[in-house]
């Protein structure tokens, strides 16, 4: 109320004094640093320690962006799909040799073990045990017998 007061009324005051009056500074226009209710140094140096910790966040951010732009390098690599200029860019500004956090890694390397036993011929063995050998036995079987029935009724043989 006091504020809406002294807004309305000091305005034409000063309006029509025409500002003569020695200028008095209001509360909305005091320093950042008498804002905060510190001294000009400490202000300085709040100011830089702000500074100084978004320069830290940002480094941490670009890290991790460019341990994402690895991850997805190694999937394109690995499924050969083309390459992207964008993930080698964010590599590259985070000085190029990037290492994967142990949970990431571990992952992969969890993948590439799964690859290799798969490619394997134990792994090929293991798909077979899977087969029914009974039923694979009976369509070879029918199939050697349509072969002798078909040599039989051949005129050349």
């Amino acid at each position: 109320m006091a504020f809406m007061v002294k807004s309305m009324v000091g305005g034409q005051l000063k309006n029509l004094t025409g500002g003569l009056g020695g200028e008095e500074k209001g509360e909305g226009e005091k320093s950042p640093a008498e804002a905060q209710g510190m001294t000009k140094e400490e202000y300085e140096e709040y100011q830089k320690q702000l500074v100084e910790e978004k320069m830290e966040r940002d480094a941490q951010f670009a890290q991790r962006k460019a341990e994402r732009a690895t991850l997805r390098t190694h999937f394109r690599d690995k499924y050969r799909l083309p390459k992207n200029e964008t993930d080698d860019n964010q590599i590259q500004l985070v000085g190029g040799d990037v290492e994967l956090p142990k949970e990431l890694a571990k992952m992969i390397e969890q993948d590439n073990e799964e690859e290799e036993e798969k490619d394997s011929v134990i792994g090929q063995l293991t798909s077979i045990q899977n087969l029914d050998l009974d039923s694979l036995k009976g369509k070879a079987q029918a199939t050697l017998d349509d072969l002798k029935q078909s040599a039989e009724k051949c005129a050349v043989m």
